[in-house]
Parts: C-alpha cells; sequence; structure tokens
C-alpha cells in the first residue's frame, strides 16, 4: 500500500511498521495509516522505541515525554494514540473523534471476535504468517467458550491463510475440523480444490458421498476455469513481459518483481 507524504520534518531513518510492512517517515504518515486501519494498532503500538523514533526523527521531544508518562502511568493504548494524532494536527477534531468511537466499537466486541477481525485484517493484507499465528491462537484458547459456527469461521480462515503460503496439507485439516463443526458445502468445495492443488491429497470417502459426481465435476470446472483466469492476471502477465525486454531491462524488472515477493513472504513467515 502507499501513504500521503506530507510537511513537517521528515525522517532519516524511517520507522517499520510490522501490521502493514511499510516504512514510515513522517508523523503525517503515521496518522493516515492508523486512521485508515485502526484495528492493526490497538495492542501495544505505541511502545519505547516508537517513541524514541519521535522523539529524535521528528523532533517532537516534548511530545514524546507526554507518551512516555501516559504509558508508565498505563493509560489505554487508544487514548495515546489519539493524543499524538491530535499533536500532529493532521486531522480534525470531528474526525479524532469518529476514530475514537470507531476504536469504542471494537473494545466492545468479545475477545475472540476481536481477535479474529485482526487476524482477519491482516491476511487482507497478506500478512498470512501473523494472521495464522492470530486464528491458531483463538482455538487454543477458546476453552468451549466460542459457538461451533464461530470455530468453523476461523477454520475456514485459517485453511485459506495455509493454502495461500502453499501448506496444503495444514490447509486440509484445518477445512476438515471446519466441515466437522458446521457441514458447509463451501468448505467442502475448498477440500476438494485442495486435491486438485496437491496429488498427495485426497477427499475422505465420507466427503465424497455428499456431494454427487456431477457437483464434483462442476466444482473441477470452476477451479480449471480460476487457473486460466490466474494465468492472465497482472502478476503472470508481469513474468511474462519480462521476457521480451532485452537483457538489461529485463534484469532490472527481475529484481523488482523478487523484492516484491520478498516483501510478501515476510508477511507469510
Amino acid at each position: 500500500m502507499s501513504v500521503i507524504v506530507c510537511g513537517q520534518k521528515r525522517a532519516q531513518r524511517p520507522f517499520y511498521l510490522e501490521e502493514l510492512g511499510i516504512n514510515i517517515y513522517s508523523c503525517q504518515e503515521f496518522c493516515y495509516v492508523v486512521y485508515h486501519h485502526p484495528l492493526l494498532f490497538m495492542d501495544g503500538i505505541m511502545d519505547q522505541s516508537l517513541v524514541d523514533f519521535i522523539r529524535d526523527e521528528f523532533d517532537m521531544g516534548f511530545v514524546a515525554a507526554r507518551l512516555e508518562q501516559r504509558i508508565k502511568s498505563g493509560e489505554r493504548q487508544e487514548d495515546i494514540l489519539l493524543f499524538f494524532m491530535q499533536e500532529c494536527n493532521y486531522y480534525t477534531t470531528a474526525e479524532l473523534n469518529k476514530l475514537r468511537q470507531t476504536l469504542q466499537s471494537f473494545k466492545k466486541l468479545s475477545v475472540f471476535e476481536y481477535a479474529k477481525r485482526k487476524a482477519d485484517y491482516l491476511a487482507q493484507f497478506k500478512q498470512y504468517g501473523r494472521a495464522i499465528a492470530g486464528y491458531e491462537e483463538i482455538l487454543e484458547e477458546r476453552d468451549g467458550r466460542a459457538d461451533d459456527q464461530f470455530v468453523s469461521r476461523v477454520l475456514n480462515n485459517l485453511g485459506a491463510c495455509y493454502a495461500r503460503v502453499f501448506q496444503f496439507r495444514k490447509a486440509m485439516e484445518a477445512y476438515d475440523k471446519a466441515y466437522e463443526k458446521r457441514r458447509d458445502m463451501a468448505t467442502l468445495e475448498r477440500m476438494y480444490h485442495l486435491t486438485l492443488l496437491d496429488s498427495g491429497l485426497d477427499l475422505k470417502e465420507r466427503y465424497r458421498s455428499a456431494a454427487s459426481g456431477e457437483l464434483l465435476e462442476r466444482w473441477k470446472r470452476e477451479f480449471e476455469k480460476a487457473q486460466e483466469a490466474a494465468k492472465e492476471s497482472v502478476g503472470v502477465k508481469n513474468i511474462g513481459d519480462l521476457f521480451e525486454k532485452d537483457s538489461v531491462r529485463r534484469l532490472q524488472g527481475a529484481a523488482k518483481l523478487v523484492e516484491e515477493w520478498k516483501q510478501e513472504y515476510r508477511g507469510m513467515a
């Protein structure tokens, strides 16, 4: 993703936000990402390393000192964030009040629903490794306090993340558990697609009896259609375009593409 670079002091050494996999160079950039992605920044983002960065790179010594006082006093993370954003003067009071309401709405969620929302958001930004850790923590700690429908949703999303990082066997295990919790045909379809991706996997016999041969054939056609569409995707097309260029431009393009892949992989690991 990209952010808006505004006035005031620009950091010489950026602050890396693991939550989104981006570098922050100004307080306005930081405010922008918090305002638009608040769910990712409610748990411990304002720590000593960020305070030091604000003091040293933004020349905001007085604000940094106030932040330290608030952290030591045990003030809520969302209130500390809002205080800093107010000091940056990037958003209006009305906009910050709206953000406060959004943060409060997240706090009203149950512990598990909040954790799932955050993991879902990480998955959306291709932070698959962190999303997987979030889903698995929910499953480990639920201790009977979450109903089968919720657990099935978590397992489905966990399976999707494992599939995204090519761990098809773990994806199958997650989908299998999800289907046991809630007999949903969409989950069964995902399991069948995994068998098409990995010849070492097979759909259990009891599941095959739940889907007719005609249905399996339709799912296969849809899968093949999706594969054909994927070949025309921008990422795949970019790879093909590289080989149409001269050697120097091809090397430059390949280096850029590999760097983009590395950024995605950091979110998977």
